[in-house]
């Protein structure tokens, strides 16, 4: 089993090896303006996966792949004397979806920000449904019972109040 650090090594090597082959050594005017953004490589050490981003448009960004295809066993050759192993790892270019990805996010982001615009805007008039503070505070606390009576609280008094036309018919009724 090998250990990760050692291939974390030897994919940072593969990654800056690669970039300097593209960079000086290929000398074909389709390969555009690439950037090697990251290599992983397998633990056992035999296969390199090296991920790349273009700037440019979608045919620029085909031409930089057939490139890179077409010169895939010189940039293999290159790493191989680079790195020093026994075994040279298969190399595999990927298109590095990052860029896709971060335009993505930026988008949602400002759709995002729209929306918290709005909302700032639709609560700037807005009032409060009810009344200002809608917690019930005691009547008047400078009447606080001060004496010494039981304060027990007990059932309420009742109260009954009679229509003024039915005393005259109680009166009567007796």
């Amino acid at each position: 089993m090998v250990d990760h650090p050692r291939a974390r090594k030897v994919a940072d090597r593969i990654k800056v090896i690669v970039a300097e082959y593209l960079e000086f050594r290929i000398k074909d005017d389709r390969l555009g303006f690439v950037t090697i953004t990251d290599c992983r490589v397998t633990g056992d050490l035999q296969h390199a996966t090296v991920f790349y981003t273009v700037f440019g448009s979608d045919e620029e960004r085909q031409a930089s792949a057939d490139v890179l295809e077409a010169n895939k066993g010189r940039i293999r050759s290159a790493v191989g004397k680079g790195i020093g192993i026994r075994l040279t790892p298969s190399l595999e270019f990927i298109a590095d979806a990052l860029p896709a990805d971060s335009a993505h996010l930026e988008d949602v982001l400002a759709q995002t920000r729209a929306r918290d615009a709005e909302l700032a805007r639709a609560a700037a008039g807005a009032t409060y449904a009810g009344d200002p503070d809608p917690y019930k505070k005691p009547a008047d606390e400078t009447d606080a019972d001060t004496d010494d009576t039981d304060d027990t609280v007990g059932p309420a008094p009742t109260t009954t109040v009679t229509p003024p036309g039915a005393v005259g018919e109680d009166v009567q009724a007796r």
